[in-house]
This record gives C-alpha cells, structure tokens and sequence, in this order.
C-alpha cells in the first residue's frame, strides 16, 4: 500500500544517521495536523508510553525512485501506533560529495498504513544509490504531544537503474531534437597511437570491448555493466564527411557501415544527455543478434527498428537484392544509413572488431579534449534530457 497524501510539514525526531535532518512536502506522506517540537527542545514529544522499535526491516520491491518497506511489530501494540518516523540518509562514503544540498529532506513523516508501505518520491531518491533507512513508532496523544520508540537498526539498500519505462521517457525527449536524417557510410574510432600499437601486438589485430563508464544519466543501465567499442558516425553537414577533429586522440579507425549496422544487428537506445552544454548526445547500442551483449540489452534498453527510428537507420535502396554474406556482414549489398543531425551520436558495438576490417589513419584536425565524454556528468537541470524521476 502506498503511503498516503501529504498536508504540511513538522519538525521530526532526532535522526540515528548522520546529516542534515529535513522536513518534507510531498503527496506521498501524509503529516500530523499541528507543529510539534524536536524532542530536545521542545514537550512535544514525550516517551510516556514505551512502544515498540520496529524489528527485523526489510526492504524489497526497490525501482529507482521508489522501495516499499515493512517490519514485525508487537501486534498488542498496533492500536496506539498513529505514526511512523522513518529517517532516509544518502550513505556517505571516502568518494562522495559531503555537502547536503539544504533542499534535500531525509526524514519522512507517515501516518500508520498497512504494511508493506511504499516510499516513493524522484525529488529525494535517487536511481542507482546507496541509502540507509531507519524507523521509529509514534503515538500522538490527545493533546497533540508524541509518544516515540527508540529507533529501530540501520538498513543499507541501494536503489535500482532505469527501467525500460524511464528510458522509452527519455528516448521521447530525444525524439523532439534529433532533427532530419544525414546519410552517411562509415563508423569510425579516434584513438591515440599507443592504442591502436596495442591492438595489434596484444590483442591479435583486435579492437576488444571494454565495460561502459559512467557518463550519461545517473541510472544508465549500461553504465558500468555493458562492454562494447564506442564508435561515432556523426557527419560534417556541408562535406558530408567524419569530422577532422576529435577529443580522443589523432589516430582514426574507419570501417564500412554496412560491416557493423545490417539487417543481422539488433539496435538499442541506450541514453540521452548533456554536459551543461547546448550539445546533447544518444547513446546506441549495436548487438549483432543472439551476441551476449544483445542478450544483455533485451531485458534492459528500448529495441529500435533499424529501418525506421529517429536516430540511426539502415536501409535497402530502392530496388538494391540482398547480397549479404551473413554473420560476418563483410559485404551487405543496396544499404544506405542515416544518422539525426542534431545530436551527436555515441555508438556502442558490443563485439570485437578486427582492424583488418577497416583503416587507421591520421586526421589533419585538432584533439579536442573539452568535448570529451569520459565520465562527463548529466546536467540535473536541463529540462531537454531530464524525465521526472529519479534525480
């Protein structure tokens, strides 16, 4: 059962966590009807009544801005329990962020509700985060005062990644800028000279996946999880052309399209975002089909017709026969691709790719290492690339 609707906020009890401790507006919790006091400061909250801590917390049904909780309680008790307290604190760690933006509320205030009861709400939880919970008992008495249990144990919990449903929201958002389609032919790599010097010496001529980092949105479901080669496919609009310049190195690996996008590759949406930029980037990923990582996407990302979608897309000219040569896709016969000119596109082939598919060269332009992607943080406040969940 979800919690139930909010009317006005009251300061609670001392948190077990550390923290700033904040009140809460939000339709999800509903609030007693008058202001009572800390209860180092003010009468409001006794402990006349011992009533009991909530034991054995269990936490399920976890999605990225929502979990349900429940516990066993002394059932003698269940009748003078009017109020849950429940403290909820981002777990702290040597790498996070200590500042606790002031708007940013931890403490729930909830009338008594069946159990299990839901806690829900994008604008304190966040996807793909570790949180500590912990509840206390209330009782309101006649005259408005509180009678509270100790606190119960701290329960860890982490919430999850976007669900389809989250990543169809930004993908509809994405839709609304990427503009017209711009044909293009090849898929191509940047990288520095040592890179490519290691493909072929260690890794047997072979551009091998590596796992995802974590640019992009928060509750990625690919980030840190999906191995693939990042390719672009981007083109200059007035040449027609990859562009010359790039932040990853000078060295550039071109292959034929039709060698990683043909009829045998599954498309996926993957993710859209900004830098606090006016650029925004989708992210796509290619699976060649029953491949692990197209197993992967299945039950995570949005699939895309290849034929017909917003950003990407390979199709058969007009009166082209099918001269494929299968799994390989070394030469898919009458295929023409397009790529959306409004956003860049960051293309993920989740297997190996071979050099000797394609070419290395060098690019005459320049390294551009501002607009690099590595672990490039999403801006919370763009209203283009944001859906109203998680944060």
């Amino acid at each position: 059962m979800e919690v139930p609707g909010l009317a006005h906020s009251i300061p609670s009890p001392l948190s077990p966590c550390e923290g700033m401790i904040k009140n809460l507006s939000l339709d999800a919790i509903q609030l007693c009807d008058r202001e009572a006091g800390n209860k180092s400061q003010d009468s409001g909250i006794s402990e006349m009544e011992e009533l009991p801590v909530p034991q054995n917390i269990k936490i399920s049904n976890i999605t990225c801005d929502s979990f349900k909780i429940c516990w066993d309680t002394d059932p003698r008790a269940k009748e003078r329990i009017t109020h849950y307290f429940i403290d909820l604190n981002k777990k702290e760690n040597k790498n996070s962020n200590k500042f606790k933006h002031k708007d940013v509320p931890t403490k729930l205030v909830a009338k008594a509700v069946p159990l299990p009861m839901t806690v829900r709400g994008h604008w304190f939880l966040s996807p793909r985060t570790e949180y500590t919970v912990a509840v206390q008992t209330a009782s309101k008495q006649t005259d408005g005062d509180y009678s509270v249990s100790e606190w119960s144990e701290i329960i860890e919990f982490c919430t999850a990644d976007y669900s389809t449903v989250h990543l169809n929201q930004l993908m509809d958002k994405a839709e609304v800028i990427s503009g017209r389609m711009l044909q293009f032919s090849v898929f191509y790599r940047n990288q520095n000279k040592e890179y490519f010097d290691h493909t072929r010496e260690v890794q047997g001529n072979r551009m091998l996946p590596s796992v995802k980092d974590n640019s992009g949105s928060h509750g990625s479901p690919i980030s840190g999880k999906l191995e693939g080669v990042f390719f672009s496919c981007n083109t200059e609009f007035n040449t027609g052309k990859p562009p010359q310049d790039s932040p990853y190195g000078r060295q550039r690996f071109e292959v034929r399209a039709d060698t990683l996008f043909n009829p045998d590759t599954n498309l996926y949406f993957g993710d859209f975002y900004c830098m606090y930029t006016a650029y925004h980037y989708v992210i796509l990923v290619l699976a060649p089909r029953g491949s692990a990582g197209d197993d992967f996407c299945k039950q995570r990302l949005p699939a895309l017709d290849i034929a017909d979608n917003r950003f990407l897309t390979c199709t058969r000219a007009e009166g082209a026969e099918d001269a494929g040569e299968g799994a390989e896709g070394r030469g898919w016969g009458g295929l023409v691709f397009r790529h959306a000119q409004d956003v860049i596109l960051e293309v993920i082939y989740t297997e190996p790719v071979d050099l000797a598919l394609g070419t290395v060269a060098e690019i005459s332009g320049h390294q551009l290492m501002s607009l690099s992607t590595v672990n490039a943080k999403k801006d919370p406040s763009c209203k283009t690339c944001n859906i109203s969940v998680g944060r």
